[in-house]
């Protein structure tokens, strides 16, 4: 299936009904069908052909997206772009990924007169709500709409998506068709799904967010876009329109748990509160379980193999007589109906039932390759598996648990510490609201145990309590022989945590 499929899916369920809505105004599935049309009238009519790259360079928002399908509708490659990224890094992400055509909204035109003589080979600058020189105005997309332009793409080639660059320069993760279609087909397997879905969208639609919406509107439902990130809000957005599925990443979450509306808020609504992309405290989890209610819902997966790798519906947070699973917190729930996860040995091998190794996996879920990049892509799938680059295990239930990243492991003394492990152990102290542990040079051990804490609103986390209540819970070998309290820790556009930001900065200060 095309992007645009599931868009006209939806359409043949009602296409006078919601599709995408923001600040209270809807556009119904005709409307953004008939968008789809005059984008695709005014790219063919720019002499874009099938196969070609086109970026998007947007906040969140309903006519942005529609592009999106417009892009798709013309047989072209949707290239997202985050628009909080630098103007260097989206200049060599639009260089990387060939693009010729850039569509921007005007809130971001500023970026694009930085970094559009450096682009020789964009060839269309469309700005979608404004005439600005040399563009091509939302007005002239209409004007070109007559034709109802659909065509199939060379190949099946969906999306161009960088992998974000933090360890050198980023790569282009080409997502297919078939990719995406295994992606809506577990989603839509493995979770809860009663009746029109009404799925609110806060984090970022260049991400997992965006993708999220694909199984929404196969369904016919109606996506809610919030332009900005407003934790109160989002919760009014819940109980005011009846939000039955949406996603958060943990960071996130953590502001939900603490925000004073949430007691107030009526949620009852919601059948699936997502949560992925990074780790989530296994503590802070539970408190959702209680404080959100019985709808959260795990998913993992990376960049190359779209969210879906595994997953853990809300009923797998319960034990059979409804008591909180609390050992299966920790995991990222099991290997997902159309993917096959093994845990792999450095030779090659695959390991038994309850050794740490590296996850690797087989499915339609995994990414053809790295765009123009054929070295990065045969290592990453040597041995006939697609290597994650996560140290993990499963258990004798088939749960995954995600230990660390390779790179992130940290060995002491000749123990391998797994920061991931006492990371969960630092958030569940009282005063911790987020941590990150990292590595550093010792004369003594060869590395040392490093955390950073941000606390709770109103808390002071005492440094040496800390590191005695982690103890407490794994052993004085993983503790961190110090803790920071830092008033925040870095963080990627999508709310990761840097570590090695963390790192640079605790080095420098040694």
């Amino acid at each position: 299936m095309r992007v645009v499929d599931y868009l006209d899916k939806g359409a043949s369920l009602g296409a006078e009904r919601p599709c995408l809505t923001t600040d209270g105004e809807s556009l119904t599935y005709a409307a953004v069908v008939d968008l789809s049309y005059a984008v695709a009238a005014a790219l063919v009519a720019r002499d874009l052909s099938p196969g070609d790259k086109v970026a998007v360079i947007s906040a969140n928002d309903p006519i942005a997206f529609s592009c999106v399908f417009g892009i798709s509708r013309a047989g072209a490659v949707w290239c997202p772009v985050n628009p909080r990224n630098e103007a260097a890094e989206n200049r060599e992400l639009l260089d990387l990924f060939d693009c010729s055509v850039v569509i921007f909204s005007s809130a971001y035109a500023a970026l694009v007169e930085r970094i559009r003589d450096d682009l020789p080979a964009v060839t269309t600058w469309v700005c979608f709500d404004a005439d600005l020189p040399g563009s091509l105005d939302w007005q002239g997309f209409l004007s070109l709409g007559t034709e109802r332009t659909d065509r199939a793409a060379v190949e099946d080639l969906a999306m161009i998506v960088g992998t974000g660059g933090t360890t050198g320069r980023p790569k282009g993760v080409m997502l297919s068709g078939t990719n995406l279609e295994t992606m809506t087909a577990i989603t839509l397997m493995a979770y809860p799904f009663a009746g029109r879905p009404v799925y609110l969208a806060l984090a970022p639609l260049t991400h997992a967010a965006g993708v999220l919406c694909f199984p929404i509107l196969a369904l016919g439902g109606e996506v809610v876009i919030m332009r900005t990130p407003d934790v109160g809000g989002f919760l009014q957005h819940i109980e005011q329109r009846g939000i039955t599925h949406t996603f958060l990443p943990p960071t996130l979450i953590y502001m939900v748990l603490g925000h004073e509306a949430l007691a107030t808020t009526n949620l009852q609504s919601l059948q699936c509160f997502w949560y992925g992309a990074a780790p989530m405290s296994a503590t802070r989890l539970e408190e959702a379980l209680t404080g959100i209610g019985p709808v959260m819902a795990q998913l993992f997966g990376q960049t190359e193999a779209p969210m879906m790798i595994s997953t853990m519906a809300p009923a797998d947070h319960f034990e059979a007589d409804g008591t909180v699973a609390r050992l299966r917190l920790s995991s990222a729930g099991r290997p997902s109906p159309l993917v096959t996860v093994a845990i792999m040995g450095e030779d090659g091998s695959v390991l038994e039932r309850g050794e740490r190794g590296e996850i690797v996996v087989r499915s339609s879920l995994v990414m053809p390759g790295y765009y123009k990049n054929p070295e990065a892509t045969a290592e990453a799938s040597r041995h006939g598996w697609h290597h994650t680059g996560d140290i993990g295990y499963l258990d004798d239930d088939s749960f995954l648990f995600i230990v660390d990243r390779a790179k992130d492991m940290i060995i002491t003394g000749g123990f391998n510490v797994y920061s991931t492990e006492v990371e969960q152990a630092l958030l569940a102290h009282p005063d911790v609201q987020d941590g990150a542990v990292v590595g550093l040079p010792d004369d003594k051990w060869g590395e040392r145990v490093v955390a950073v804490v941000q606390a709770l609103p109103g808390r002071e986390p005492d440094p040496a309590e800390v590191i005695a209540f982690v103890k407490g819970r794994i052993g004085s070998v993983k503790a961190p022989k110090e803790v920071h309290v830092w008033a925040d820790l870095p963080r990627s556009k999508v709310g990761k945590v840097l570590k090695t930001d963390i790192k640079e900065r605790l080095i420098a200060l040694s």
